[in-house]
């Protein structure tokens, strides 16, 4: 099979894929970086055809156009992982300069002093670059957590890592010049990595997209809508692996529930949305108290629990004694003004063997004890005395 029968296949299947990923965007535009890598694969589809028109076109704008095309493909690739990890975009100037400058180091040695190494070179400097920090990109969260992500990476990764080496393929072509045999192997090789790259990378895309699709319907399912904590469900759910865990290591775990005070008074006096908006206050000051390990989840209506994970009963009594501090100092901002705020925390440790559900049993009459004792306040279960003891 001859190179130009390889780039036209290179074209129709860059066509097709971005035919493919044009339809999954256009259907499912919430997916960040999917319109991005869409983009990529298109200039990758512009780079196949300028360079199979290489001869038809003066050599100055042949140069330009297979320079810039392949070069975009890769940034535009690097933009979609960042646009997909929610990180803030590359900056377009370093990445304007970096191409402008393997564009005339191309155009340079093309048409000033002609060396195909090093033009071989500059086209390979941008893509290998940008694959490379692609993979960078995408590699976080953990492998069991994310298992689409490495596995992308690590094709990037490899794409890019065989972009910049080519070059010494290249220098291996050049010696054997002689050997008529070698010289169109060693270019069909190129092209037909490329052409697994392209597969694979799709394939990597297309996982993305079901592992955001998965994760997005997951939170849905596992998350209060409102103030996007766990929600009971969910929460008791964790609350029963960290008993497991705290069993396991023989440690403490705290449990807090939180109410607050006087809500329906709230409600009645400003309306629900005003309601909604200082429970989303609240939460936000509760998470300033949290670590990132610590779970907090929204029981309903007004009540909320928190899980601390590897703390002691004092450290805490000191979480919720901070907490009931912040809420009372800072009232909730809302359109009808400042409106002030107390919560009544009940704070209570997991016995061995105990449930989700008795856990929270205890921590809530604790919570109603502080309620009985004035409000804007923490109480710490104790068991009750035995008698005759």
């Amino acid at each position: 099979m001859h190179s130009p029968t390889l780039l036209t296949l290179t074209a129709i299947l860059m066509a097709m894929v971005t035919a493919v990923l044009f339809a999954v965007w256009y259907f499912n535009r919430q997916i960040p970086g999917l319109r991005l890598w869409t983009l990529s694969y298109l200039f990758g589809l512009l780079f196949s055809i300028s360079f199979l028109q290489w001869t038809r076109l003066p050599p100055a704008l042949s140069v330009v156009l297979t320079q810039c095309a392949v070069s975009l493909t890769g940034y535009l690739c690097l933009m979609g992982c960042h646009a997909y990890m929610g990180r803030p975009p590359p900056r377009h100037g370093r990445a304007a300069v970096f191409i402008a400058v393997l564009v005339g180091m191309a155009l340079y040695f093309t048409l000033v002093q002609p060396h195909p190494g090093m033009r071989f070179l500059a086209a390979s400097l941008g893509p290998g670059v940008f694959y490379g920090l692609s993979a960078a990109t995408l590699a976080h969260g953990g492998m069991q957590a994310y298992p689409a992500r490495y596995l992308t990476a690590i094709v990037m990764g490899a794409h890019g890592a065989f972009v910049l080496l080519r070059t010494l393929l290249f220098k291996l072509q050049m010696s054997l010049v002689q050997d008529a045999d070698m010289v169109p192997a060693l270019s069909q090789f190129v092209i037909l990595e490329a052409i697994m790259a392209l597969v694979l990378i799709a394939f990597g895309i297309l996982m993305l997209a079901n592992e955001f699709t998965h994760s997005a319907l997951r939170r849905l399912a596992e998350m209060d809508p409102l103030t996007s904590v766990f929600n009971r469900r969910a929460f008791l759910t964790l609350l029963d692996k960290a008993i497991s865990q705290a069993r396991r290591r023989r440690a403490e775990l705290p449990v807090l529930v939180i109410d607050l005070d006087h809500f329906k008074k709230i409600n009645d006096t400003w309306g629900h949305q005003c309601g909604d908006e200082v429970l989303r206050h609240f939460v936000g000051l509760a998470a300033s108290c949290l670590r990132r390990e610590d779970l907090m989840g929204r029981l309903g209506g007004e009540e909320f629990a928190i899980a601390l994970p590897l703390a002691t009963r004092e450290g805490a009594r000191a979480v919720a004694e901070r907490l009931c501090s912040l809420v009372g100092q800072h009232p909730a901002m809302t359109e009808h003004g400042p409106i002030a705020l107390t919560v009544s925390v009940g704070v209570t440790l997991c016995a061995a063997g105990e449930t989700p559900e008795g856990v929270l049993h205890r921590a809530d009459a604790a919570m109603y004890q502080a309620k009985q004792r004035g409000r804007n306040r923490v109480e710490v279960w104790q068991p009750e005395p035995v008698p005759g003891g």
